[in-house]
């Protein structure tokens, strides 16, 4: 069994070069900023963590708080075979060591060399170790935030990295509360494209999006926050290339929708057409 799913990741990642490496020899797709986030997709086929190390990926980020948590927490599952005490320390251990200040658009590199995240780039490290600890959970995307829900013995333990009080939350009717105030409203407004998925604060608005994605989807979540940083600042091209890499991870209309807006500023208001 063990050797199937092997091959199952094996191929799985070989899939996603092959789809990369078709789109960028067409010239249709994008390109990557560094050999260091190059080198991070070519990992990323076996190894999600360096996955979301591609975005603003740099020689000078380094991973030794990473490698300090893991290794701390490794010694803590040795120790004790209870669930519920070590997801507790999976989150706080993570928000002492990678967790200091919530800042919106921060990426996973920039979350593990100052400290700095976000809901996706803390939501990926927790996600990151539930699964290195053999955790079941589910990854909610919603309009503008993402947050985790872990499966422990038919109990749903909720897992909001931005609150690192309060944040792991137990008690069934809040995790009730919590899930209810973001399930999809009828007639919801639609998000807007050009806003991150990042949010600190509850949002408690109508909300359109209640999905649940896989930890590669998250990455690709993880690049559509960095386009929205360049469409804001109306650098189209740089936008549309994140997107393309984002829509391979995640062919999600959502990013296929900022896409095509990108493309379509970018003729009506430099003249440039993306598309060629």
């Amino acid at each position: 069994m063990k050797k199937l799913l092997l091959t199952l990741v094996i191929l799985s990642g070989l899939v996603l070069q092959g789809k990369a490496q078709k789109v960028l020899d067409r010239g249709e797709g994008p390109v990557f900023l560094t050999e260091e986030e190059k080198t991070c997709w070519q990992e990323g086929a076996t190894d999600l963590f360096q996955l979301f190390r591609a975005v603003e990926a740099k020689p000078e980020y380094s991973a030794e708080n990473w490698v300090a948590l893991v290794e701390e927490l490794d010694s803590k599952a040795q120790k004790s075979s209870d669930p519920l005490p070590m997801l507790r320390q999976i989150f706080q251990k993570a928000h002492q060591r990678l967790f200091k200040k919530y800042e919106q658009h921060s990426t996973f590199n920039a979350m593990l060399s100052s400290g700095k995240y976000d809901c996706v780039s803390g939501s990926a490290a927790l996600g990151l170790l539930l699964e290195r600890y053999g955790f079941e959970f589910d990854i909610v995307e919603t309009d503008y935030h993402v947050f985790l829900v872990v499966n422990l013995e038919g109990k749903k333990i909720v897992l909001e990295s931005t609150l690192p009080v309060g944040g792991m939350i137990t008690s069934p009717i809040e995790v009730q509360n919590y899930l209810s105030a973001y399930q999809p409203e009828k007639n919801a407004q639609r998000y807007s494209l050009n806003q991150t998925i990042a949010g600190q604060d509850l949002d408690y608005f109508d909300n359109s999006t209640f999905r649940i994605v896989s930890l590669k989807e998250l990455a690709g979540l993880q690049y559509y926050n960095d386009a929205i940083v360049h469409f804001n600042k109306q650098a189209y091209g740089k936008a549309v290339n994140q997107l393309s890499k984002a829509y391979l991870l995640y062919p999600s209309d959502r990013i296929d929708g900022l896409r095509d807006l990108s493309i379509d500023l970018a003729y009506k208001s430099y003249g440039y057409d993306l598309r060629k």
